[in-house]
């Protein structure tokens, strides 16, 4: 079986959903037989290479909030966050064009290192002191992931370098009627949106895996789409 896992590194559902699926997929009994793919989704591609800005004052105004709660907002998504075990810092993250770090995946997908890479770059936006948005932080993480430097050097300096994979992953999520990552494709047949509980992903797996049509499960799940992600409302 094939899982095809639409998602952008500046997604926290993204971040937080990988973590739940892989538990879910854990708990599969069938798990050795299943191939995992990760594809490219840009939440704002429309944004300026090197237009970085701090998180919480982009969350602001998109949503119309004060700080204070932007801070609220970053705070229900810590809290799932930390759910999963994972890391993750509400102040002094920031914002930026995903395209290189998509383009950077793809080398890693080739090379077999695309899951430790996307898993490096998701903890060094979401948990640490560090700027996925910065050209040498993204050579840093491709060597820490097993990539050859100076390839990771080269695909950065080349804008084209998988730029057409990158544009061909984000067509088929339009087809496929994607709108919000993350976006998760079973065998080409079943697809749930969101970051769903673990237990979800394990009934899905199953379901998909026994040939039986998918049955909506889980209820919504928060996610982000070109608008923004999902907020908690008071």
């Amino acid at each position: 079986m094939r899982v095809e896992i639409w998602s952008d590194i500046a997604c926290p559902w993204c971040y937080i959903g990988k973590a739940r699926f892989e538990k879910g997929l854990a708990a599969f009994a069938h798990r050795d037989d299943v191939e995992v793919v990760h594809r490219s989704f840009e939440l704002d591609p429309n944004r300026a290479k090197g237009d970085t800005g701090p998180v919480l004052e982009m969350l602001a105004k998109k949503y119309g909030r004060t700080l204070d709660e932007a801070r609220a907002m970053e705070a229900h998504v810590a809290s799932n966050a930390h759910s999963e075990g994972l890391g993750y810092r509400t102040d002094g993250r920031d914002h930026g064009n995903t395209f290189d770090i998509h383009r950077l995946l793809h080398l890693a997908k080739e090379r077999g290192r695309q899951n430790e890479l996307l898993d490096l770059a998701y903890r060094a936006n979401f948990a640490e002191e560090r700027s996925v948005f910065d050209a040498e932080t993204l050579v840093t993480l491709g060597v820490e992931a097993g990539l050859d430097e100076t390839e990771v050097r080269a695909v950065l300096a080349d804008g084209s370098a998988y730029a057409d994979a990158v544009r061909e992953d984000e067509r088929e999520a339009a087809e496929l009627g994607a709108n919000s990552v993350p976006f998760f494709v079973l065998d080409r047949r079943y697809g749930i949106s969101g970051g769903q509980p673990a237990e979800v992903f394990t009934q899905a797996l199953e379901q998909a895996w026994q040939g039986r049509a998918l049955q909506p499960v889980g209820g919504d799940a928060e996610g982000c789409g070109p608008e923004g992600c999902e907020v908690p409302q008071a």
